[in-house]
């Protein structure tokens, strides 16, 4: 079971379906979480939403309780989440991207995908992860082929997942195939 924390986002009902594709899915918001779903859940899906990371304290306690002991996957807010949780800083960017698609490119050897693919994603954000992050076991493995922002993560080692863009986006050409295969890892 997938269990979804919903950061009070407009896009979560369509993540829910995506996921709803690959196996059975929970939903509640993130001001009313069922102890028995996390427990019973395989992967907790952090959600988008609006605001800044340091506005879901409660997110932050189901991820230190859960890293390393369920895979955890992160969309836009989510991804920013995690990485704040790793003690990454979440900076405002100089240009906003709301419903904007870009060209993301694999830059990892180590990424489940191929190095160099090149994939149409649908941004709505307005933060990014300030870089240099450096932090063991976390990779950036996708970067906006113009301006080079930071797209997804991995952490192979720990089963944490994290997509700074929407796969469940129309503007996300292979949505379907990117959860797919983190969901398979």
């Amino acid at each position: 079971m997938i269990y979804v924390i919903d950061h009070n986002d407009s896009f979560t009902q369509n993540v829910v379906h995506q996921f709803s594709l690959f196996d059975e899915v929970e939903c509640d918001n993130y001001n009313n979480i069922k102890k028995s779903k996390l427990k019973k859940a395989k992967t907790i899906v952090f959600s988008p939403g609006p605001g800044n990371p340091k506005n879901y304290p409660f997110t932050s306690k189901i991820y230190y309780q859960y890293k390393s002991k369920k895979k955890i996957i992160g969309i836009c807010l989510g991804f920013q989440q995690i990485l704040f949780c790793e003690g990454g800083q979440i900076i405002e960017q100089k240009k906003i991207y709301h419903g904007f698609q870009s060209n993301i490119k694999v830059t990892s050897q180590n990424s489940l995908f191929q190095k160099n693919k090149i994939f149409k994603v649908g941004r709505y954000h307005s933060l990014k992860l300030k870089e240099p992050f450096k932090i063991n076991n976390f990779d950036i493995t996708m970067r906006c082929l113009e301006s080079k922002v930071a797209m997804a993560f991995e952490n192979k080692k720990e089963k944490i997942y994290g997509f700074q863009f929407h796969p469940e986006s129309f503007l996300t050409t292979n949505g379907n195939l990117l959860i797919k295969k983190i969901l398979s890892s």
